[in-house]
């Protein structure tokens, strides 16, 4: 069953129990720091929520909206045709590892991505394989993401990620054997009590070598959230 859910007044975005979204997606898209100039691609995009919260406040010029399933691909139109005005997102159904014909190879600003998150062989398996493409790599793996990240950039273009920080390990190693460095790295805890449950990972292709290590990003304050992670949640006034 899909759902409409307004991100802001004529914005749209179509979930379903198969293509949903959490918190991530909104701390992913905060972290990237796109810009109103640049032409961006969301790798792995499913119902497009990244693409979607691109458009809320100040807006990249293109993106083109990625996902090797069927069904997410329709679900992003839905959405999208819903939409008023009409975003400048492009979706696009393809594996990541192939890419498209007419990709804007070596050309882009940004790429992003909110990957699976499990290891091959680790966790239970759904029964569903939609289920599976989304939370195991089973249809590509964190190197297969990198490559066609760094196909899509340009020369010190930025590519941007998320995922649990028993990961964070694997994917510096992918980006850097596809000559992408990392250049910026949070952490997000749920309480300053509690151990990091998410990694934010900014890398740059062709850069040379230095981490910026920045503040660690705490979701909950008492009963409610901190005001940082309200900002970049809900696009306080003084947020992009």
């Amino acid at each position: 069953m899909r759902t409409l859910e307004e991100l802001k007044a004529g914005l749209f975005v179509c979930r379903s129990d198969i293509h949903s979204f959490g918190t991530d997606a909104f701390l992913l898209t905060g972290f990237s720091r796109y810009r109103a100039r640049d032409t961006v691609c969301d790798l792995g995009t499913g119902c497009g929520i990244i693409p979607l919260l691109m458009q809320r406040a100040g807006a990249p010029k293109q993106v083109f909206a990625v996902d090797i399933q069927q069904d997410a691909v329709e679900q992003l139109r839905e959405g999208l045709a819903a939409c008023d005005p009409a975003p400048a997102v492009t979706p696009i159904c393809a594996d990541l590892r192939d890419l498209w014909d007419g990709a804007p190879l070596h050309s882009l600003d940004l790429v992003t991505c909110n990957p699976p998150y499990k290891a091959p062989e680790t966790g239970i398996l759904s029964a569903d394989p939609q289920k599976q493409i989304a939370r195991h790599e089973t249809a590509c793996s964190f190197a297969d993401i990198c490559a066609a990240a760094a196909k899509l950039l340009r020369y010190h273009g930025r590519f941007c990620v998320c995922c649990r920080p028993e990961r964070l390990t694997d994917f510096m190693c992918a980006m850097r054997e596809n000559g992408i460095e990392p250049k910026r790295l949070r952490l997000v805890c749920k309480t300053p009590q509690d151990a990091p449950w998410l990694f934010l990972l900014e890398g740059m292709l062709g850069a040379k070598p230095f981490l910026q290590i920045e503040p660690t990003l705490f979701m909950r304050s008492g009963a409610g959230m901190t005001s940082e992670a309200a900002q970049i949640c809900h696009f306080g006034e003084n947020y992009v």
